[in-house]
């Protein structure tokens, strides 16, 4: 039997996974996210397990496929991305040694001439440094296409919210595992292939929603002055004070679910900012 299942969650991209899915090497769940055109065929054609959802759930979708999985471990991947033979085995592998760690992120190659992610990059470079234990430099974000992780570690903390949709949804998740006391490292001998589609994208949105989720983030885990600071530099560009905007009217949703990280966490967050 595998031991690990990829998850992919999507919506309207029958192109893309027409290109993706025959790359993947492990069971593939698909998870519609209510698409209008021919992904959901396109997903049964191709031998996935298609789950079709009534609505978007944005990120969310992927916790409905996690539920669905039986492996131990889940590896997500975007449906313009694939993991690279062999990673998956690998990865398992150092989860198996490493039984505090419930999170690998993978080294991102980015369209056909396999530039390398800024993430990654980033990641590669990480100032939390590598504690005991962990396979890898430690990590507090990641792109959600590049990261395999232990099941029950990611049912165990919600998952992704609902709330947050798309767009930097993965800070979430991240804080929340490091404050149940688990272990996220970078591994740069796994590696994603990504090629996302330049045609159809709006950059503008999706900066604008990346800022509405860094600050609701901000609100329901890390302390005050973080908050502040990043609603100071969420105000210097348009699409920031769009989404700031956004952010104040979808506060009333979550003014009672607040719970800051522990001072450890909160700090290493800190960290990635610099301060």
């Amino acid at each position: 039997m595998p031991d690990v299942t990829i998850v992919v969650a999507t919506k309207d991209r029958e192109h893309d996974l027409r290109r993706s899915l025959p790359h993947h090497t492990a069971p593939v769940i698909v998870v519609d996210n209510a698409s209008a055109d021919g992904t959901p065929q396109v997903a049964a054609d191709a031998g996935a397990r298609l789950v079709r959802l009534p609505r978007n759930l944005g990120a969310a979708a992927r916790n409905v496929g996690v539920e669905q999985a039986t492996t131990r471990y889940v590896a997500f991947a975007d449906d313009d991305s694939w993991w690279a033979p062999g990673a998956l085995d690998h990865a398992t592998k150092v989860l198996d040694a490493h039984p505090r760690t419930a999170l690998l992120a993978a080294r991102v190659l980015v369209g056909d001439k396999g530039r390398l992610d800024p993430t990654s990059e980033a990641m590669a470079h990480s100032p939390l440094g590598r504690p005991e234990g962990l396979p890898g430099p430690a990590v507090l974000g990641y792109l959600a296409c590049s990261i395999v992780m232990r099941r029950d570690a990611f049912l165990g903390v919600g998952g992704f919210s609902e709330l947050l949709h798309f767009g930097g949804e993965e800070e979430l998740l991240a804080l929340d595992l490091a404050a149940a006391g688990w272990g996220q490292a970078y591994l740069p001998e796994l590696v994603v292939h990504h090629h996302p589609a330049k045609q159809g994208r709006d950059a503008r949105g999706r900066r604008r929603r990346e800022v509405r989720n860094r600050l609701l983030t901000a609100w329901l885990r890390r302390p005050l002055p973080a908050l502040v600071q990043e609603a100071v530099t969420s105000l210097r560009t348009p699409e920031g004070r769009r989404g700031a905007a956004d952010a104040v009217r979808a506060l009333p949703a979550v003014l009672g679910s607040r719970r800051q990280v522990p001072r450890a966490v909160a700090e290493a967050r800190a960290a990635l900012d610099g301060y």
